[in-house]
């Protein structure tokens, strides 16, 4: 999925799985986040952590979902590597 800002939109199989899990109206709900967030790459996360492999994970919170995500800028990506519910 393209953007408008030029960053396409990638899901990793987690949250892939997660989604296919949903309701249809959670399922607009996580599709309208997840492009917002490939819409504003440069957005401040919520929460800033580091995966196993040393690489920055950035998390946003919005409805009753938490994202985990993080941007590759060289190829204009916004790769979403997991989906939960907010605790």
């Amino acid at each position: 999925m393209a953007s408008r800002s030029g960053y396409e939109l990638v899901l990793a199989s987690a949250a892939v799985d997660f989604f296919a899990g949903q309701s249809k109206r959670r399922q607009r709900k996580i599709l309208d986040r997840v492009n917002e967030l490939a819409a504003d790459p440069f957005l401040v996360p919520d929460i800033l952590s580091t995966d196993s492999t040393g690489r920055d994970i950035s998390q946003f919170m919005s409805d009753e979902f938490i994202f985990d995500y993080w941007v590759d800028h060289a190829v204009k990506q916004v790769i979403v590597t997991d989906i939960d519910y907010v605790e």
